[in-house]
């Protein structure tokens, strides 16, 4: 160990040895081993930055008890510890080895403080370009002195502890960093702010961006604002991008004019994208939002100028900018200049939205002077010329309320001025004010394009017309009704409109020859004539086709003209082919009143020669009508010719009421059988919808023309054709019809027939209708026969997957989905098996519905005590039967012979 010391004492006794290292000493390994970009070889090779580190190297370890201070008059003799040894040997084998120093200050770590700072200083006499050591030492040194006042002696040595390093460790960020803050938080403002220049100074430009933001975070913190200002002017050359930071601190130091002028220079850079996600537009708004609130501390730039630029600029914003302006004015004291703003403003927003900006903001404006005023007077006293003052105020602030859906119009016709509709308000606004209406009007017939309007642009003239008509100025309406038939509309049936008022109008007044000369003129053909859809020639050329004039000029010549004169206007509708079905029956049942009855069958084929169905429908009906009402059956032939030509093509929906017509013709006036034949053809003609009513009228009149009997063949094609519910309804019809004419063997056919399309357990009422049938005419073999039909039919309906899978559906009730649905705790099962278990379950169950042998047959009537054979009277087939009943002889029953009723043979009548 004495060795070892003696060997420590020589190393340390040339003076200045830990200043400037040789040659040998700069190359030896880990002298440079800082990472990255961080570490600067050529700072560390510089002789003259060692300066600093020779009177710490030659103090000794009295000195390094007092890093910076100066060597002491004598060296005491250097003394360690046992396990300090072998960290003393190592660094003798090898004492440029950053580890093994940092080894060795680790251990020493809880030693005394100056021991430790000792291994520091030698270190770094050895290695003075290891920014490992200096980040470790400072930061040790930054350690000792924390928690004590900031006047301590120790602070200073900290500081210069700091500086020495900064002399190898200049370009490293890391270091001035925590230099900076060190200082910062000694309170040394001026010296931390002298140090943040020179890092910026010192590092490359790069390395920057890493300084500005705890510069500016340390001179936001002091209230010095200019320092802080020239601070960030110059952070704005490297990163302009940031200008919003600079505008934030600004607004919260208050120096609002410069806020202004940066925020303007922001706006009108196209090419500044804010960090904040802020739109032009935002900025722009900000920048309104402090001239208008701040204008007396803002006298840099023209606020009235910026705020009607973006008016310009941002046209879906106009409500709010209006407002800022106005505002800007009353926070200067112009109030007149800001009344004017708002009138400016109402009278040119484009928008509802900004015209309720703007006008809120106007009468809250009017509001907060009316009660300034009342305020003032209250306090200083009420005044000859404050009260005129205070009226002046209280009549604009009515007017201006009054005036507002006046001025929301306004906006609504600035937004589309050819809105007839807003025209029309308009007018109604200025109910009361003639001289107002007759102006809205006329600039409403002048603004409103006929092509672009919207709404129907000739109520406006009508309207116009109506309001000179009602003052009783009829010149001046004839004068406007006369000019809106020479406008351009887009639509014939405008113009028809115009020329139809003008017509009422002089029928309002008894002028009934002038109504007609006004629609004579108004039908009459052009001197080009043009399509009526023709969209590239004027209206007044294709009026001649307008159905409605022409309608109208009929009405008034069949109720004023002559008839010649309305036949003529009927024959030129028809002529140009626009009559509607209306028009030609119109025209018919006028030529029938005047007796000209060919000539109304001619205007009735004329008509259908012009339609097709189903338009042609009512047309025909009524010629048929009429025609068959006129002749009967004087000309038959033609009468069928007619409605031969009128089922020809005639749609299927449409023919019903046709085909019965032509067969009460042939009742009445031709043949029963033409008559049957003609039903016949119905049924087969008419959709299957109205097949069911059409088989009901055809066997209602079969058997009233050729009695009961003549209806078989119908209702077994009737029963044929229908679907089933209807079918099942003709059977019975049919079966009860045998059994009032006593064929009970017929009836019983029916009954099975009908059976086949009958579901026991859906049309249990027909079955009821079929047993009972049979108690009354039938006999035990009967019954069973009739059983034996239902347990087939039945058994026949099992079979059906389809079927049975609805049925079990509809018995479960609750069962929905498939049919594994039915058996929830089965679902393993086959579905098929299921269903077959539960055909068998119902096959059961109408096992147990068939009636026991034992029992006895109702429809044996019992007149004495038992023992005894009695007659009973049966209705039934007109033949003798007998039957054995158990434990009972042969019965013979006798049939009673009656008259057969004249109803069956109908009411024929003789061809």
């Amino acid at each position: 160990m004495a060795a070892a010391e003696a060997a420590m004492a020589a190393r340390e006794e040339p003076p200045g040895a830990g200043a400037v290292p040789g040659p040998e000493q700069q190359q030896q390994p880990g002298a440079m081993e800082e990472p990255g970009a961080m570490e600067e070889p050529a700072a560390m090779e510089e002789p003259a930055a060692m300066e600093g580190a020779g009177p710490a190297g030659e103090a000794g370890p009295a000195a390094a008890a007092d890093p910076g201070a100066g060597p002491g008059p004598e060296r005491p003799e250097l003394c360690f510890e046992e396990e300090e040894v072998q960290h003393e040997e190592e660094l003798l084998r090898n004492p440029f080895s950053v580890r093994g120093w940092l080894r060795y200050a680790q251990a020493r770590q809880r030693g005394p403080r100056p021991r430790l700072n000792q291994i520091y200083e030698r270190a770094l006499r050895e290695l003075p370009g290891s920014y490992k050591l200096w980040y470790q030492y400072l930061r040790q040194r930054r350690a000792q002195v924390k928690g004590r006042c900031p006047s301590d002696p120790a602070f200073e040595e900290a500081n210069a502890v700091h500086e020495r390093a900064l002399v190898f460790m200049h370009k490293m960020p890391r270091i001035w960093l925590d230099y900076c803050q060190f200082l910062a938080e000694q309170g040394r403002i001026t010296r931390t702010r002298r140090t943040f220049d020179r890092a910026l100074r010192a590092l490359p430009i790069t390395q920057h961006r890493r300084l500005w933001p705890p510069y500016l975070s340390f001179v936001r913190r002091h209230p010095l604002p200019e320092t802080a200002v020239r601070v960030f002017r110059r952070f704005l050359k490297l990163c302009p991008e940031e200008a919003e930071q600079y505008v934030s601190y600004l607004r919260s130091v208050g120096r609002l004019d410069e806020a202004a002028q940066v925020l303007a220079r922001l706006v009108n850079d196209e090419r500044f994208v804010s960090r904040q996600g802020k739109s032009n537009y935002q900025l722009w708004q900000e920048l309104c939002e402090l001239l208008s609130q701040h204008p007396d501390r803002v006298r840099s730039l023209d606020a009235g100028g910026i705020i009607r630029g973006g008016l310009t600029r941002f046209t879906d914003q106009r409500g709010r900018l209006w407002g800022a302006l106005a505002d800007c004015y009353v926070r200067c004291g112009h109030l007149e200049k800001a009344r004017d703003v708002y009138e400016e403003a109402v009278q040119t927003v484009m928008t509802v939205r900004d015209f309720t900006q703007v006008f809120d903001s106007y009468a809250r404006f009017e509001e907060s002077v009316i009660a300034a005023l009342l305020d003032t007077q209250a306090q200083l006293g009420q005044g000859q010329d404050e009260e005129v003052e205070l009226e002046l105020r209280l009549a604009r602030f009515e007017r201006l309320m009054s005036r507002r859906p006046l001025l929301l119009n306004s906006v609504l016709l600035r937004q589309n001025p050819h809105n007839v509709h807003e025209w029309h308000k308009r007018v109604a606004l200025h109910q009361g004010q003639p001289d107002k209406i007759i102006q809205t009007f006329t600039e409403a017939v002048r603004t409103v394009d006929p092509q672009r309007a919207t709404g129907r642009p000739h109520e406006l003239w009508v309207a116009f017309a109506r309001f000179y008509e009602d003052n009783g100025q009829l010149d001046d309406a004839r004068s406007i009704l006369s000019r809106a038939t020479r406008v351009r509309f887009r639509r014939v049936e405008d113009l028809a409109a115009v020329w139809c008022e003008f017509g009422e109008l002089e029928l309002r007044h008894q002028r009934h020859q002038e109504a007609l000369a006004v629609l004579r003129k108004a039908t009459a053909l052009p001197s080009r004539r043009a399509e009526y859809f023709d969209s590239s020639e004027p209206v007044q050329n294709r009026l001649y086709k307008n159905l409605r004039v022409w309608a109208m000029l009929a009405d008034l010549e069949e109720s004023l003209g002559t008839f010649q004169s309305t036949r003529s206007v009927y024959e030129r509708i028809l002529d140009l082919r626009i009559a509607t079905p209306q028009i030609v029956i119109n025209y018919a049942l006028l030529l029938e009143e005047h007796g000209r009855f060919e000539d109304s069958f001619k205007a009735y084929e004329r008509g259908i020669a012009l339609f097709r169905w189903p338009h042609v429908g009512d047309l025909w009906l009524t010629y048929l009508s009429k025609f068959v009402a006129r002749y009967g059956g004087r000309k038959l032939e033609r009468a069928r010719d007619l409605f031969e030509q009128a089922l020809d093509g005639c749609p299927p929906q449409h023919a019903k009421t046709i085909y019965l017509l032509y067969a009460r013709l042939e009742e009445q006036f031709g043949l029963a059988r033409r008559a049957m034949a003609v039903y016949e053809r119905g049924t087969r003609a008419v959709p299957p919808e109205q097949q069911r009513d059409m088989f009901h009228i055809y066997i209602r009149r079969a058997a009233e023309l050729f009695g009961v009997t003549h209806t078989r063949p119908i209702y077994q094609r009737a029963i044929e054709v229908l679907g089933d519910d209807a079918a099942r309804e003709l059977c019975l019809r049919f079966a009860d019809m045998e059994c009032k004419l006593g064929e009970v063997d017929r009836a019983r056919a029916i009954y099975t027939y009908c059976s086949q399309i009958c579901d026991p357990r859906i049309t249990g009422s027909f079955w009821q209708t079929w047993k009972e049938f049979e108690i009354r005419h039938g006999n035990e073999d009967t019954i069973r026969e009739m059983l034996r039909i239902k347990r087939s039919v039945q058994a026949t309906y099992n079979t059906q997957v389809n079927f049975m899978a609805s049925q079990m559906l509809k018995v479960s009730g609750s069962a929905t989905g498939t049919v594994s649905d039915l058996a929830p705790g089965q679902s393993g099962l086959d579905e098929m098996k299921l269903l077959e278990q539960r055909a068998e379950a119902l096959a059961a169950e109408a096992q147990r519905d068939t009636p026991r042998p034992a029992q006895q047959v109702l429809f044996v009537r019992a007149e004495g005590a038992g023992g005894r054979s009695h007659r009973c009277r049966c209705r039934g087939t007109p033949r003798r039967s007998t039957w054995t009943r158990r434990g009972r002889s042969p019965t013979r029953c006798s049939w009673s012979r009656g008259r057969v009723p004249a109803s069956v043979f109908g009411g024929l009548k003789d061809d």
